[in-house]
């Protein structure tokens, strides 16, 4: 008895068993939908290339790509001249049934990037991602000021954030942890659980159903790996290494030092990313938007069009604060970040100083 795989079927002994699905179809199979795929990423594959196999990328080495279709595991076949540091976790891919080579990524439903110190580029941390759990722990590592940084990369990134509060079986009083999450952001879900228990999964399995993207940023040592292994449940075969914290600090060791998509139990997939020491704000000016709504809310009731919330007359964010409507320190962080991110934002200019419209990496 043998099999072998050809043209996208898999023939055993002389009979197929399996035929690849048509990407044009408009009800792509549920095996495909279990990945992620969806109507988004459907329309854009044109005619011609509806023999081409679907693959959705696992994880990005610095010179090979490994991927998940339909049948596992698989690799994929680079062209001459690729940089995979142009792919993220999470990619859809299309490649060539007979060969393996990737013949183009598709265009990304959301996409989670940022700046590096120095760098004249994003990073690539994610793709197509769904929901984006924000992990901390209710110990020294609690920053609001790091939080709220996180929530502007999700925001701008146009993925649901989530605040993932773990260790909540260390403290007497997690509530107090969860009080100051939940003011950062309008309607914002936070999520209060130990990571090692089994309660963990049923607590996020609003946003890990089947098809569903999940990736979980924050700082190392919060417990990021431990919740991955959770979700991925004990049958997984691709289990994290986890690590211990400093008690002095909370700070933590670099226990996953690359990006990974695992299975979760219940359906879902998990990005795992390593933990990010700095975190800078460059280019997200709608993320800040969302992440202070009732300042971005007042604004047009201020008398000038270019208010600075300073020290204009007809001020309304300013009459929210004299009223205690809105917190002054609020303002405050609002308006440090907002000449952060200005200050970090590359201007690219073209001939002449002409200026060149960027585009979003999406």
């Amino acid at each position: 008895m043998s099999a072998i795989s050809t043209c996208g079927k898999l023939i055993h002994d002389g009979v197929t068993e399996f035929s690849y699905p048509t990407l044009t179809d408009s009800n792509p199979p549920s095996s495909l939908e279990r990945l992620g795929w969806s109507d988004f990423f459907a329309a854009q594959v044109e005619p011609g290339e509806a023999d081409l196999l679907p693959r959705r990328v696992a994880s990005v080495h610095r010179a090979r790509i490994d991927a998940i279709d339909i049948s596992g595991p698989v690799g994929i076949e680079l062209p001459p001249n690729s940089n995979t540091a142009d792919f993220a976790v999470g990619d859809w891919v299309l490649a060539d049934p007979l060969t393996g080579m990737l013949v183009r990524r598709l265009a990304r439903k959301t996409v989670f990037q940022r700046r590096a110190e120095g760098g004249h580029g994003q990073q690539l941390a994610a793709a197509n991602v769904d929901t984006l759990f924000i992990v901390t722990s209710c110990n020294a590592d609690f920053n609001p000021g790091r939080l709220e940084r996180y929530l502007i990369m999700a925001n701008q990134a146009a993925t649901n954030p989530v605040i993932v509060l773990t260790k909540a079986d260390t403290v007497e009083d997690a509530s107090l942890f969860e009080q100051q999450a939940k003011a950062l952001q309008r309607d914002l879900p936070v999520v209060v659980l130990n990571a090692r228990s089994d309660d963990a999964v049923s607590l996020l399995e609003p946003w890990c159903g089947v098809g569903q993207t999940v990736a979980l940023v924050g700082s190392s040592g919060v417990g990021k790996s431990t919740l991955v292994n959770t979700l991925a449940g004990p049958q997984s075969d691709t289990m994290q290494k986890t690590g211990s914290i400093r008690e002095r600090d909370a700070k933590g060791r670099h226990t996953t030092t690359a990006r990974s998509l695992h299975a979760i139990a219940g359906g879902g997939w998990v990005i795992d990313t390593p933990g990010i020491r700095t975190l800078y704000v460059s280019d997200v000016t709608d993320g800040i938007d969302t992440l202070f709504a009732e300042i971005t809310d007042l604004a047009p009731n201020c008398r000038f069009r270019d208010c600075t919330h300073a020290h204009e007359p007809g001020c309304a964010v300013q009459a929210a604060v004299a009223s205690g409507e809105l917190a002054a320190d609020r303002l405050e962080r609002w308006r440090s970040l907002l000449a952060e991110n200005r200050d970090r934002t590359p201007v690219l200019s073209g001939p002449k100083g002409n200026k060149i419209v960027r585009k979003k990496k999406y």
